[in-house]
């Protein structure tokens, strides 16, 4: 809720209540400044499709993510390519450009295998320092740092960006890998909740797997209540942090969670990832189908009850990009994904954007406009991602070169776009 809306309330039950709200400074105001920002993506969390030579230079096409990147090859071998690529893919210049560029916040996906590795768990651990370095240049560069649990034990969601591909996820059916989160958790909050002025938010899961039904949304509801108790009240019960608690939408639609954790709760967000090209119908869009379908989200943003930032988006319209679907996957664009029938040929639509035309260029602009203008009907965005090897169309850091990407995110040339 709010923060006007919860001394409202607080204001009609009696003044008395008032003084635990105020005692509650998140790092940012959020819902009443905009969040602008983007991932870090790729860089303490393996993923094929943003750095595809990282897995090709491992000689073996079975190694499709980081648990089989430590599992399929000499311990030594992996930590010395992890640890460049490390010291490397984001450093203090990268902060430097994204302040640069007018974002005031930085999303940071890490595993849990940073903070602690099982028996017979093939990770490679070592992140920890560069998580301390990104706090360091944040705060350096006046931005915010959410540290954004990406991966838990057993995987959330199956995805390779959890750490571990699977069909079907494993964390939510085994209260181990949930008391490991948990415990996880406490040391992400005692690592930061001093640093709530950089620090402002925590993110206890990315993406849990609620499309596979109640079995895993009952077990995500309770890990965000008692995520609740690990990042609010990390000292006891009646002293809060100020470190404000960052839920997923877990693939429900808002209207599921409408009401969850606002009664007897504050400092809690909602964070929901918006893409157009993960279905069949999507990804068939035309670019005035994707800047519609964009356009709508804005009043359900607007009318959520918790502060609600979009996530992760792209300005990308289409699955082309090599390995978005998981290494040795194609994709539904082009139908070189088993089972679907192309839209049209991927040439032009991703890789380096020297072959993009203009038109598709303008339409990316009016694209990322579009979104950017509904997104702020809720409490803000954070672009996937700030860069890639070789897939310009998700590329913060491109759209800045190549002009689909303002150098100000404030300075729109289609204000009117969702008109």
């Amino acid at each position: 809720m709010p923060l006007l809306n919860r001394l409202f309330s607080l204001a009609v039950l009696g003044v008395s209540a008032v003084p635990s709200v105020l005692s509650f400074q998140p790092g940012f105001s959020y819902g009443s400044e905009k969040v602008r920002g983007v991932n870090l993506g790729g860089w303490l969390v393996l993923e094929p499709w943003i750095t595809p030579s990282i897995f090709e230079n491992t000689g073996n096409d079975d190694i499709v993510d980081e648990w089989t990147f430590g599992e399929y090859q000499d311990y030594d071998t992996a930590k010395a390519a992890l640890q460049d690529h490390w010291n490397s893919w984001i450093t203090e210049d990268d902060f430097a450009a994204i302040a640069a560029a007018g974002l005031n916040h930085v999303r940071l996906p890490v595993g849990y295998w940073a903070f602690a590795v099982g028996s017979g768990e093939p990770y490679i651990t070592g992140q920890l320092d560069y998580v301390k370095m990104a706090i360091t240049w944040a705060s350096d560069y006046d931005l915010k740092l959410i540290i954004d649990l990406h991966g838990a034990p057993g995987s959330q969601n199956g995805f390779d960006n959890s750490g571990q591909r699977m069909s079907y996820p494993t964390w939510h059916s085994n209260q181990t890998n949930v008391d490991r989160t948990n415990e996880i958790i406490k040391t992400i909050i005692s690592m930061v909740d001093s640093e709530y002025e950089t620090v402002p938010i925590i993110a206890p899961l990315n993406e849990p797997a609620g499309f596979d039904g109640d079995d895993v949304l009952t077990v995500v509801k309770q890990y965000w209540k008692d995520s609740y108790g690990n990042i609010r009240y990390p000292y006891d019960s009646s002293t809060e942090s100020n470190t404000v608690e960052l839920i997923h939408d877990a693939f429900q639609s808002l209207s599921y969670w409408d009401g969850f954790m606002v009664d007897g709760y504050d400092g809690v967000a909602m964070d929901t990832h918006i893409y157009q090209m993960f279905s069949d119908e999507q990804v068939a869009y035309n670019y005035s189908e994707h800047i519609k379908e964009a356009c709508s989200h804005g009043s359900s943003l607007a009318d959520f009850d918790l502060w609600i930032i979009v996530g992760e988006w792209t300005p990308a319209s289409t699955d082309c990009a090599k390995w978005l679907n998981g290494r040795g996957t194609g994709a539904r664009y082009d139908g070189s994904m088993s089972g679907t029938t192309a839209v049209g040929s991927c040439t032009g639509k991703t890789g380096n954007a020297t072959s993009f035309s203009s038109d598709y260029k303008q339409f990316m602009r009016q694209y990322w406009e579009a979104q950017v203008i509904s997104y702020e009907k809720g409490s803000g965005w954070i672009q996937w991602t700030w860069k890639a090897e070789n897939a310009d169309d998700w590329s913060y850091q491109a759209g800045l070169k190549y002009g689909w990407i303002p150098q100000d995110p404030t300075d729109l040339e289609y204000p009117n776009i969702c008109d």
